[in-house]
């Protein structure tokens, strides 16, 4: 290996998982807490004795469920906002998901709070419903924004249901999903003038608006602030594009200080390249070699405008970055000897991981699944590596088989063939990288032949 490698791998050794386990813990106790301050805010606000009463009962639990949908809703714009001990924490794809459960509960508690806040009046004022939603909308400060915000998200919930997203492309989803920011800072004025349990006592407008800013700031600082400045710090632009397989490249990038960049083999970057229309559109793509002081690669398969773009690019086209996010890294290791499993385009990350990791000459081993020999990417480097650091390499070649298989037709059992392939897998770190049913495919098949669920490692991209 290069020195830089050298220094990459020795950077790239087990990290303590204890370490990670506890700001897990701590993480995911913090938004417990948050909600459980904001239930007891509520009950110190005379919430419990309002329920004693049918139409302060109704406004009582309309107002719970208001704050803790509020409450929920500012979690989950944490969830995304990229903080840098959260993602890493988790990663993306788990915080994703989570994402996406905060939300609908978040989602679900808002119009529970519409509904029962409106009820709740009416009763009081003796009104229809109807007439008394009309009269809270028109004649309550702030009440239109909150409205306004609401249909916000109420778009968003529905951009993000599966048959939805499966009809929407990714670059749309995501710029609907934006208007979620909206819709959280319009609901902030109603709660500023109208809601009671916002400035009820001194230690619920600390803490709402210590909430509020907090969000605020996650979102300036670490989605706009940090990548801008690493973007202008390390100044990336194209120096080259280079074909690698049918329909793949690989871009090369020249910047500055780029030994300075907090990055690890595994990781990716949501790339922005200044080459005309679209340019704003994010493109997550893992680095497909250690970086070096002044070159950064990422190679890419086409498979729709965004991608067929990026392998069009020309030298000297500017780089936006943000990142590096991701935890496919060493940072998972747990066992001496370790397994990658790719499939396609999924050996991007694998075979960094590979130059950068530390390992003795047989404790390694690759199985890279593609359709045929002209679809493997890397061949000469991944060679290359298998004779300067002793990586067994197995090609698996040929058209997939079962739908739940990972292996191509004609090979047989999957636990089997996985056994054969690698005797003592029940021993090894898993890391896996491919499309994502490939991968669960992959899952199953490594569970089933022994190995813990703790040493098996992927990531999913999919949104």
């Amino acid at each position: 290996m290069t020195g830089k490698a050298q220094a990459v791998a020795a950077a790239a050794r087990p990290a303590r998982t204890a370490a990670w386990s506890w700001w897990a813990d701590v993480i995911a106790s913090a938004g417990a807490v948050s909600v459980l301050i904001v239930v007891a805010l509520w009950v110190r606000g005379g919430g419990v004795q309002d329920l004693r009463g049918w139409a302060a009962g109704l406004t009582s639990l309309g107002r719970l469920t208001g704050l803790v949908a509020a409450d929920l809703l500012l979690i989950q714009v944490l969830l995304i906002a990229r903080v840098p001990w959260i993602e890493g924490t988790y990663g993306q794809d788990t915080l994703a998901r989570w994402h996406r459960v905060v939300g609908f509960v978040s989602f679900d508690l808002l119009l529970a709070h519409i509904v029962l806040i409106t009820a709740g009046y009416a009763a009081t004022d003796g009104a229809s419903v109807t007439g008394e939603a009309w009269t809270l909308v028109t004649t309550y400060p702030g009440m239109l924004l909150a409205l306004a915000g609401a249909a916000a998200l109420t778009m968003v919930v529905l951009t993000s249901l599966r048959a939805a997203r499966r009809r929407l492309r990714y670059e749309a989803w995501h710029l609907l999903h934006l208007y979620a920011y909206l819709g959280v800072g319009l609901a902030l004025p109603h709660q500023l003038w109208t809601g009671a349990d916002f400035t009820s006592s001194r230690a619920a407008t600390l803490y709402w608006w210590t909430a509020y800013a907090a969000c605020a700031g996650a979102v300036v600082g670490f989605r706009l602030g940090l990548p801008a400045w690493r973007t202008m710090r390390h100044r990336l632009t194209v120096a080259a594009v280079v074909p690698e397989a049918p329909g793949v490249h690989s871009i090369y990038m020249r910047g500055r200080h780029l030994d300075r960049l907090p990055v690890r083999a595994g990781q990716f970057f949501q790339w922005r390249f200044l080459s005309g229309p679209g340019w704003s559109r994010g493109h997550p793509y893992s680095l497909s070699a250690v970086p070096r002081e002044d070159m950064l690669r990422i190679t890419v398969r086409s498979r729709g405008e965004g991608s067929e773009k990026v392998s069009e690019l020309r030298p000297g086209t500017r780089v936006l970055i943000e990142g590096p996010y991701g935890r496919l890294t060493a940072a998972r290791r747990t066992a001496p000897r370790v397994t990658m499993i790719a499939s396609g385009i999924g050996i991007t990350p694998l075979r960094t991981l590979l130059e950068a990791l530390p390992y003795a000459p047989g404790e390694a081993t690759l199985l890279y699944r593609a359709r045929s020999a002209e679809d493997l990417v890397f061949r000469q480097e991944l060679e290359r590596l298998a004779a300067a650091r002793g990586v067994r390499v197995e090609y698996l070649l040929g058209p997939r088989g079962r739908e739940d298989s990972w292996l191509p037709a004609g090979v047989g059992d999957d636990v089997k063939a996985l056994r054969e392939l690698v005797p003592d897998i029940a021993q090894h770190d898993v890391f896996i990288c491919g499309p994502d049913e490939w991968m669960q495919a992959v899952v199953r098949a490594a569970r089933q032949a022994g190995v813990p669920a703790e040493r098996i490692h992927l990531e999913r991209f999919t949104w």
